[in-house]
């Protein structure tokens, strides 16, 4: 476009040079007509040559600028198209992931009120013992079978532990709850060495005082087992126990109190299952042990009476013989008798003979 209009200043420029010439020459023009009419023909036709030219150049000038309009006004229009489409999918990812932040955010809200429901109650000793108790009925009753165990159980002593296992052939085993929640957090906020020493103590009291209360009250001589065990519902706490406190948990083992946390106690419940388990085997050993002795008796008194009942076979067939034996001579007796022969009639008469009539074979 920028060539275009060049050319076309400088034809304007040589024309403007023509007719200067043509004003200076014009009195020279006038001496020769011929001269100047042939010039001026000449001068016309080159404008009119120009201004066809001019014409031409600005169609495709116009006709150029109009491609390029459209180009640019369809490709404005395809980038208007895309920018909007690109729009609109972003709006809507950004839609998406604000749900999704809206969502995430209403589930922090209620994990928030959670935790926080979960402080109030673990602030409070009594909730807190029990929440403590009530993870442990859930542990227990999830492994054993009815009738194993008992929450709340009553000792003779009148004192009632959390829960009670009944081991096979033996006394119960005591579990009780304890929550030393109070002192383990003081120890864990502690920021001074002075804090620190008090928390430490304070633990000591207080973990102590549990395995003394679980040893004195609840671990009967000959009512329930040598040992029991004290139910820590907390991972955490178990493990900074072991790590912290080892003299404690020593001192708890002397008195026969086994510190567990609740994988621990999940474990020794499985045990405790087991072991009820190989005692009812054993137990339903020594009945079927018992039924096949039962058994063995039974099967020696049918013996013996089988055989008692060979013998009375044995002396019915016997009878039997000598019954068949008499008949036979009976029969033998009848069929001489029948041959038997009176007054030259032959054997078989109806007459019965007289008792001195009978004549006598030889052999009778």
């Amino acid at each position: 476009m920028s060539e275009t209009v060049l050319v076309v200043a400088c034809l304007l420029a040589g024309l403007a040079a023509g007719a200067f010439i043509v004003f200076l020459v014009r009195p020279r023009a006038i001496e020769n007509d011929r001269a100047a009419a042939e010039g001026i023909a000449q001068i016309h036709g080159r404008i009119d040559a120009m201004g066809t030219w001019l014409q031409n150049a600005h169609g495709q000038l116009q006709q150029s600028v109009n491609e390029r309009l459209d180009t640019v006004s369809q490709n404005l229009g395809l980038s208007i198209q895309n920018t909007t489409k690109h729009t609109t999918e972003n709006l809507q990812k950004l839609n998406e992931r604000l749900a999704v932040i809206d969502t995430a955010q209403k589930n922090i809200t209620d994990l928030a009120t959670q935790v926080s429901s979960l402080q109030n109650v673990l602030v409070n000793k009594q909730s807190r013992g029990a929440f403590g108790q009530g993870q442990l009925e859930a542990i227990v009753a999830d492994i054993l079978p009815k009738g194993a165990y008992e929450f709340q159980y009553t000792l003779s002593n009148k004192t009632r532990p959390d829960c009670v296992i009944f081991m096979p052939e033996s006394g119960p085993l005591i579990i009780d709850a304890k929550f030393p929640l109070e002192a383990m957090s003081a120890l864990r906020d502690a920021k001074t060495d002075e804090e620190r020493k008090q928390a430490v103590q304070r633990v000591k009291q207080d973990i102590t005082k549990h395995i003394s209360d679980i040893a004195d009250r609840y671990m009967i001589p000959g009512e329930t087992q040598d040992i029991a065990l004290m139910f820590i519902p907390s991972e955490s706490l178990y493990a900074d126990l072991h790590e912290r406190f080892d003299d404690i948990v020593q001192r708890a083992q002397r008195a026969r109190v086994m510190i567990v946390s609740p994988t621990l106690t999940v474990m020794a419940i499985q045990v405790i299952k087991q072991v009820r388990k190989d005692a009812q085997m054993r137990e339903a050993a020594d009945q079927i042990r018992n039924e096949v002795g039962h058994m063995m008796k039974d099967v020696g008194l049918l013996g013996e009476r089988v055989r008692k009942l060979q013998t009375h076979f044995g002396q019915a067939n016997t009878d039997v013989e000598a019954i068949l034996t008499s008949a036979g001579r009976i029969e033998k007796r009848a069929a001489k008798i029948e041959d038997l022969e009176f007054d030259g009639e032959p054997g078989g008469a109806q007459i019965l003979p007289g008792p001195g009539q009978r004549k006598l074979e030889a052999g009778e």
